[in-house]
């Protein structure tokens, strides 16, 4: 069949222990090109050329055919080598018997051609590869059948790592693994004696793992020796130099034409003028223009939020429980206006079940959930489950039906997300994981949502749009609570992490990386988890009944409202805690009556004396100066210092309780004016 070539003219050499990645973006060929080099698709020209006896492996993003097999039998199997010679040393065995020395040198030979690829060791190496990626035990011998779709994949791709190959085919291998089993993966890659070709959307993965990078860009390749980050800037520095010389390039033929315009008629000047044209014709000729290239990009911001109250969740004594297993027992956490806080921990420990139950998509199993005042929750889940609700068939008609905007409005805020023109009426059940992905962002832009909850948001984007959600995150003034496994996202948006540990909620200050010092400490001490709690039976069996939004319509009924929500000066000094300490460990919140933007009730503006205005001004003043006193109290209460020894914890907490009465103090004489003094 005759069609435009994918690409063409691209080369490149690989050696033991180089680690190629592919960069391009979605549809540019990347996957074609794993399957070139493990023989599953030909080639149009040119020649691909291997070492005598190379052993390659391949994962992709395919799930496995072989259903029938148990996950050991179909690691196993990838290990086709370490099989066949096996089989041939049982056989040797049995001829043994004759006491023929060619078979004995035969069988020695065998011998040490199936050490050199692992010998007896070899499953156990396989075993090793399996609990890497987050398999068990038990998961050993069940049948693949029994598995759900990230987990054949994982599948996939312990096949592909156990089988020792010398050049190792590597299909977005991220996908699907927590942040451990990323970690694991890393310092395996580094580790491993092989050529390795690899296509990922992680950047932080991409800078650990790779020495050298092929990028594929409108049909041509271009080969850079280096880390990603480093062609990364090589890149961005290579089309300043392209477009510099171009406008110097550009600027030269216009004075050349300049010239010919003015002295072509000129019989003094007929000679030059000609000479110029050649010149000229030359130069057009062998103009310099850009490749071309896909420049469609994301690019937006979300919707500016009204102001909520200082307080947007607390979670006291917080229990979540499946059946027969306790995810978050005694969970404590605490968020607060304009944070931007990270949600990590290993798969099925409970964070989207969590923040499901902050959401309202769920109830909790124990403990209570109180929602600040004037909040907004705008949800975005994994999967894009909460498109489904409603009876919108196509992209433009989902837009329309969750955003309440027009049919044109709806077109506009889609063509930022690539759905422009046709590309907006198709129909939802057909859409990509990524398309799913860029609609809820588009219908989470556009919310006014003071709080966003985001599940992995950055599952299915390529890397462009990864950088423009992460740009929009970080202009973001609202509060944010962030579960993704992209440690680059976490790093650049997150100023604080929780952690789900031993069936609580720890907080740490600061970023992704903060909290890997503080975990890898612990490692170092040796800490054991704890005993998993027992259930108590009180699992959540019956999922809410949602609205058009996909919240729940009737929320949890230990939610407060407005007249019980905190002060804005009660936080509590685990917040912004010492590494390691309960969210939301401390002292607990007063109540008071508030407005609805965590200030006290105050009469209608247009009702109050000049004398009545200027004490109640005075009174707020205080409240202010003491609310910035208790702001600066817990930044100095975040240094692990102030907590490192009881006298140092003593003191701390004093200063900490000083603080915070003192905001209580503030708006209790505030509240008192307002109640007692005539207008």
């Amino acid at each position: 069949m005759v069609g435009e070539p994918l690409w063409k003219n691209v080369s490149f050499k690989l050696e033991r222990r180089d680690r190629l990645t592919v960069a391009g973006r979605n549809g540019s060929g990347k996957t074609t090109l794993l399957r070139i080099l493990a023989g599953e698709t030909g080639i149009d020209g040119g020649e691909v050329v291997f070492s005598k006896g190379t052993r390659i492996a391949l994962h992709d993003q395919r799930p496995p055919r072989e259903r029938g097999l148990t996950l050991r039998d179909y690691v196993l199997s990838g290990n086709r080598e370490p099989l066949e010679l096996e089989e041939q040393l049982r056989a040797l065995e049995a001829e043994m018997a004759s006491g023929d020395q060619k078979v004995y040198d035969r069988y020695a030979r065998v011998m040490a051609q199936y050490e050199s690829v692992g010998g007896y060791g070899w499953r156990e190496g396989a075993n090793s590869v399996i609990h890497g990626l987050g398999f068990t035990d038990s998961d050993l011998d069940r049948n693949l059948e029994t598995f759900s779709g990230g987990q054949l994949t994982r599948a996939s791709l312990a096949r592909a790592l156990s089988a020792r190959p010398d050049l190792l085919l590597l299909d977005e291998p991220t996908n699907h693994l927590d942040i451990e089993s990323l970690e694991w993966l890393e310092k395996t890659l580094q580790e491993l004696d092989a050529a390795i070709v690899l296509i990922a959307h992680d950047r932080w993965f991409l800078e650990a793992v790779g020495t050298a990078v092929l990028e594929i860009e409108a049909g041509r390749g271009r080969f850079f020796k280096g880390t990603w980050h480093t062609w990364r800037r090589e890149q961005a520095a290579r089309e300043i130099a392209l477009g510099r010389a171009i406008e110097k390039q550009q600027a030269e033929i216009a004075r050349m034409e300049q010239f010919v315009e003015r002295f072509r008629a000129k019989a003094t000047k007929a000679k030059q003028a000609q000479s110029r044209v050649k010149a000229l014709d030359r130069t057009k000729a062998n103009m310099l223009t850009r490749e071309p290239r896909d420049t469609r990009e994301m690019g937006f911001a979300f919707k500016k939020p009204e102001r909520s109250g200082r307080v947007i969740f607390e979670l006291e004594e917080g229990h979540l429980e499946v059946p027969g297993r306790v995810l978050i027992d005694k969970g404590e956490l605490w968020i607060e206006r304009e944070e931007h806080v990270s949600l990590v921990g290993p798969n099925g420990v409970g964070k989207t079940t969590l923040i499901d139950a902050l959401a309202g998509r769920r109830p909790l199993d124990g403990g209570r959930l109180r929602l600040g005042h004037n909040v907004t929750v705008g949800y975005l889940s994994q999967h894009g489950e909460e498109l489904e609700h409603g009876d919108a068939r196509t992209v433009l008609e989902a837009c329309a039906k969750h955003t309440k905007l027009s049919p044109q409005a709806a077109r506009a805020l889609l063509g930022k997300f690539l759905f422009s023109g046709e590309q907006a009426e198709k129909p939802i059940a057909g859409l990509s994981g990524g398309e799913r992905k860029r609609l809820g962002l588009a219908i989470l832009v556009s919310s006014g949502a003071n709080i966003l909850i985001l599940d992995e948001p950055t599952n299915h984007l390529d890397l462009e749009s990864r950088e423009a959600l992460e740009d929009a995150l970080l202009s973001f003034p609202g509060a944010l609570l962030l579960v993704s496994h992209d440690r680059a996202l976490l790093e650049a948006v997150g100023t604080r992490t929780v952690a789900v540990e031993d069936y609580g909620l720890k907080s740490y200050v600061g970023g992704w990386q903060e909290y890997w010092a503080a975990r890898e400490a612990d490692k170092l001490l040796g800490r054991k988890p704890l005993a998993p709690p027992k259930p108590t039976g009180m699992a959540s069996a019956k999922a809410p009944e949602r609205g058009p939004d996909g919240m729940a319509l009737k929320r949890s009924e230990e939610r407060i409202d407005a007249s019980e929500a905190p002060p804005r000066g009660a936080a509590k000094a685990a917040a912004t805690g010492r590494h390691g300490a309960p969210n939301g460990a401390g002292s607990g919140a007063s109540e008071v009556a508030t407005n609805g933007h965590g200030a006290p009730k105050l009469p209608a503006p247009g009702t109050v004396s000049k004398n009545r205005a200027r004490q109640v001004a005075k009174l707020e003043q205080a409240v202010e100066s003491a609310e910035a006193e208790f702001a600066e109290v817990e930044e100095a209460l975040a240094d692990p210092a102030a907590w490192a020894t009881s006298y140092e914890t003593a003191k701390s907490t004093a200063r900490h309780t000083k603080a915070k009465r003192a905001v209580e103090a503030a708006y209790a004489e505030l509240e008192a004016f307002e109640a007692g003094a005539p207008a």
